[in-house]
């Protein structure tokens, strides 16, 4: 979600980094022109870092393939950046080679600079050295902040801002300065493609403004000459820890496209097209969950997400087939000397209507689109969806001698010099924020201080209680060594603060308390975002008997960044073998908090996406072959009060509440482990386990379909695959009005007598893919208006 873009296609990557100027691109109200054609463009999201450069190709293609003509992504400032004047392009963070990849397609590409990205990625893309700067004041009209911003956004390609418009009015006067000098910066670069404020109105000029949100039919740009476009057509939503699984149904993010560039749309992008992985410790928020899925065309492994991407896939089609139309014409019956197409909407949310239109009676289900390439002939409808519904399955590893359980080492988080003597790094007289401290080079930090309690202090007689205010992430605290306790902010808290109150038995003399603060991303969003605190504030305090208070902010406390385990890279396989006499094979304890586990296994055979269940753990961080797959936290559960009884209907205007499902579950269970970071030999899996949990359970596994389905209606064209697999069984198949949905289809009375299925074993099994058209003449006559076919295929699987 972003402020600034740039729109060039393979050619301007060219220009930028070669300086041929082979191709021009400008626009009108209307479209953008490439080369004096007027285009439409259809884009989606797919962030280079939320993946690996391994996947790049796969995922690109698979873009291409769902009729997209452009990829969006944006330039993570402290990914690139993450120590001042020290960059990074290596691996997933090798900006060049994904736009080469885009390039290698064939598509264009919206590059977002930012330098504020949001995109529920840490701290919004900026790094925290900025935060910290002398005099910096963040998104304003600030010439340490503007420096730095304009180095930066050099480095890439001269390159500014991102959704700043919608939280610009706190920032007053200096807002604006900062905004029109923003402009001016882009302008003067003079790359000779449009630049793009996202969710900016009524911009500087040249610059072009957008729309960002579920729809954006109505959304028309201040000034009449800008074309209307749409830079993030929310494709789901994202995760938080504690939240319900976020579902927008393919019928309402179709009916949204087709109703926008109805309404004369320019170019759209769906946010996201490929989520992805927050790997290590990118996720934002705070408790943005490591998935990053966003119920996107393609999940977060790279898999075709059907009927969703099928579905879409047909729209584009049909829009790519009417283009030039849309760009010449006049809305709703788009008109030229040579030919006509038109939309039929009905935007009831309820009722299904008959339309007569030219002659002609058409059928459009409530909240839908029909559209007409010729004005005649019906070619899509937004709620009638014959894609294939792929219904995916985890499968345990089935590699050579793999054991069914995982045999593990062990080895304890040495706390003793913080929690019990407090030694530190850095000693004040008051208590810092963590983003001040850490320098976000951990999600770790260490609070601690002491008090000496003489003989006479009332203190030692009564019911004492150490009290601490935190803002909100995970909070770990001692007393003289010993745990007392921990606690954090539960989902749905947006002030995500909270006061930890236990009580504490004091010693004569010197009392060590120790504060361990856990970090879960740092907000990325909102006006001043950038100031919210994190970790421990003002004031802690020992109350006694309930109204005796003595705070101790002020005391010298000493503080410590980081564990033991994660500076000494515990998770590095090198480091690991050489210190492998310090891991305990026997007995391996479990609910036992600060523990680090270790095991070997094989890598799961074939080449499907690879995933490990983490269910019987409670939070911390792992690392396959010393690649970080982020955070995990599986024994948060999501709040069973999310989801609601009714059956999830795509009528009506969507939201990230509406649809939600898996509550009474964890947030997370499997997280994705790239084929890139597997080895054909042994590979090495490290857990640090902050709560307490059992890996016992720990598995690895692939995903992959496990079974097909289509349910539509007479006269489509409709295609059953397996992609790479042979169809190995028709599990049902009926023609008329078969109830009920993909997993769980069942005939009715009215269903026709011939025998479906007998029909697709003999066209279907034991082939990857069969296309057929249904008819009656091929599968008879019900006894029903009702005329669909409901299908389920089971895929071969090769690991039996």
């Amino acid at each position: 979600m972003n402020i600034f873009n740039l729109l060039f296609t393979a050619f301007i990557f060219s220009f930028i980094l070669f300086h041929s100027n082979a191709l021009n691109v400008t626009h009108d109200s209307r479209s953008i022109i490439i080369d004096g054609n007027h285009r439409i463009i259809l884009s989606g999201s797919i962030h280079y870092p939320r993946s690996t450069a391994q996947m790049w190709p796969d995922l690109i293609r698979k873009a291409k393939e769902g009729g997209l003509d452009a990829v969006e992504t944006y330039v993570f400032w402290n990914a690139h950046e993450p120590t001042r004047g020290q960059y990074d392009f290596s691996g997933n963070l090798d900006l060049i080679r994904f736009l080469k990849t885009i390039q290698d397609q064939g598509l264009y590409a919206i590059l977002r600079i930012g330098p504020y990205t949001c995109a529920e990625w840490n701290y919004g893309g900026f790094p925290v050295w900025l935060h910290n700067m002398p005099g910096v004041s963040l998104r304003t009209k600030n010439d340490v902040f503007m420096n730095e911003m304009k180095n930066f956004t050099t480095l890439i390609v001269d390159m500014v801002e991102n959704e700043y418009g919608n939280v610009m009015e706190p920032y007053g006067d200096e807002g604006k300065s900062y905004i029109n000098w923003c402009a001016q910066m882009a302008d003067s670069l003079d790359i000779g493609v449009p630049w793009i404020m996202c969710q900016q109105a009524a911009p500087p000029k040249p610059m072009l403004e957008t729309c960002n949100g579920w729809y954006c039919d109505e959304y028309k740009p201040k000034d009449p000459n800008t074309p209307k476009l749409w830079t993030e057509n929310w494709t789901g939503w994202f995760k938080s820890w504690g939240g319900a699984d976020p579902f927008r149904t393919a019928e309402d993010l179709a009916y949204s496209v087709a109703r926008f560039f109805q309404k004369g749309g320019t170019l759209q992008n769906y946010y996201m097209y490929h989520g992805g992985t927050n790997f290590g410790r990118t996720s934002g928020g705070p408790y943005i969950t490591t998935t990053y899925d966003y119920n996107a065309p393609l999940d977060e492994y790279g898999n075709l997400n059907q009927p969703k991407w099928g579905h879409l896939k047909q729209l584009h089609d049909v829009l790519h087939s009417i283009e030039y139309i849309l760009t010449n014409g006049d809305a709703t019956i788009y008109e030229t000397k040579e030919k006509s197409s038109c939309f039929l909407s009905n935007t009831n949310t309820k009722i299904d209507a008959n339309v007569n239109f030219g002659g002609i009676n058409y059928f459009v289900p409530a909240w839908s689109i029909s559209i007409l390439p010729d004005c005649r002939e019906e070619a899509y409808n937004t709620a009638k969806v014959s894609a294939q519904t792929s219904l995916m399955i985890k499968k345990l590893n089935k590699a050579e001698d793999e054991p069914s359980s995982l045999k593990w080492m062990w080895r304890p988080e040495l706390i003793e010099s913080t929690s019990v003597q407090g030694r530190g790094d850095v000693s004040v007289n008051k208590i810092v924020d963590q983003k001040d401290m850490a320098n976000d080079a951990s999600d770790y930090l260490w609070y601690m201080t002491s008090i000496n309690v003489a003989k006479d202090d009332p203190m030692l007689n009564g019911t004492v209680t150490l009290r601490v205010n935190d803002t909100g992430h995970v909070l770990h605290a001692f007393f003289n060594g010993e745990y007392i306790g921990s606690q954090w902010s539960k989902y749905g808290n947006n002030n995500v603060t909270y006061v930890f109150e236990r009580n504490v038995n004091l010693s004569l003399g010197k009392n060590l308390i120790s504060l361990l603060s856990v970090t879960v991303g740092f907000k990325n969003y909102g006006p001043m975002f950038d100031l919210v605190g994190a970790g421990i504030t003002s004031p802690i305090e020992l109350v006694l008997n309930k109204n005796v208070v003595k705070d101790l902010s002020s005391n010298k406390w000493t503080y410590k960044v980081g564990l033991n385990g994660i500076s000494n890279k515990f998770f590095d396989t090198d480091c690991a073998s050489k210190s492998s006499s310090k891991w305990v094979s026997d007995p391996i304890p479990v609910d036992k908090n600060f523990t680090w586990y270790k095991t070997t296994f094989k890598a799961p055979l074939g080449n499907k996406p690879v995933v490990v269940d983490l269910l019987g753990l409670g939070k911390g961080m792992a690392w396959v072959n010393g690649h970080s797959l982020g955070r995990y936290w599986p024994s948060y559960i999501a709040d069973k009060q999310l989801c609601k009884t009714e059956t999830c209907d795509y009528r009506g205007r969507y939201s990230d509440s509406k649809c939600v499902s898996k509550c009474g579950e964890p947030t997370q269970r499997w997280y994705h482990v790239p084929r890139s970071f597997l080895k054909d030999s042994e590979n090495t899996l490290v857990l640090f386990e902050e709560f307490g949990g059992n890996p016992s359970g720990v598995q690895f596994q692939t995903v992959e379909i496990g079974s097909v389905c289509i349910n539509t209606h007479e006269g489509k064209e409709v295609e059953l695959s397996c992609q790479d697999r042979p169809i190995s069984k028709i599990k049902f198949a009926s023609f008329g009005s078969p109830q009920g949905v993909c997993g769980s289809f069942d005939k009715s009375e009215f269903d026709s007598e011939v025998d479906a299925l007998s029909i697709l074993e003999k066209e279907c099994l034991g082939k990857e893919s069969c296309s057929f058209k249904i008819t009656e003449e091929k599968f008879g006559r019900p006894s029903c208006e009702v005329k669909k076919l409901a299908v389920e295929v089971v895929c071969e699987d090769f690991t039996l």
